[in-house]
């Protein structure tokens, strides 16, 4: 369900008013910067998405028809304008066979905030992160991002399974006390409970 205030952003985005565009900007570039920045080596690359993003959303708001809230389309709409940069990059890691047994030792993992695991993250190498943000954080099979990013699904399963191992790896090096199950990250919306370590 459409909220209001949005409705009359909707409105006058697709009227062409650059007062409507500038507070639809304001209202959500903070959250959306958030999405670039996973996808992202530099605060200035994720800029660079930001803005070709929000071009694409008010050039495509009259597809918008309200079906789910505008945040979610605009958010999906960020998430392929970073996996455009990401081919673009020819950001890819060299495809491998998929493991199905990787034994991870880790001390337990519990109670992990979505800020400290956004930190671990963005330090992946950008395949990796690049795999890891859709199937953990965007919920994307690896069927779908195997077909976003122009590689098979075996090595989109062995890329998110390395980067989980590798995530595990600095947690621990880090000190971290976190438990394998039940795991929840903290966001400023409330608990996200993401099964992903």
């Amino acid at each position: 369900m459409i909220m209001q205030a949005d409705e009359q952003l909707i409105d006058g985005c697709r009227k062409g008013e650059r007062s409507a565009q500038r507070n639809l900007y304001e209202k959500y570039s903070r959250r959306l910067f958030g999405i670039c920045m996973r996808y992202c080596d530099s605060r200035e690359e994720a800029e660079e998405i930001l803005q070709e993003g929000m071009l694409k959303v008010f050039q495509k708001i009259e597809a918008f028809k309200g079906d789910g809230s505008l945040e979610s389309w605009m958010k999906k709409i960020m998430v392929n304008t970073a996996l455009d940069h990401y081919r673009k990059g020819k950001h890819r890691e060299q495809e491998t066979e998929w493991q199905d047994h990787i034994n991870i030792s880790s001390e337990e993992l519990t109670d992990l905030k979505a800020k400290d695991l956004l930190t671990v993250v963005m330090k992946l190498p950008k395949g990796f992160r690049t795999v890891f943000n859709l199937y953990a954080i965007e919920g994307y099979n690896h069927g779908e991002i195997g077909k976003m990013l122009g590689i098979s699904e075996g090595t989109s399963k062995s890329q998110y399974a390395r980067a989980r191992a590798q995530i595990i790896k600095m947690l621990e090096k880090e000190s971290e006390a976190v438990t394998k199950s039940g795991l929840e990250f903290k966001s400023e919306d409330g608990l996200l409970p993401l099964n992903i370590l």
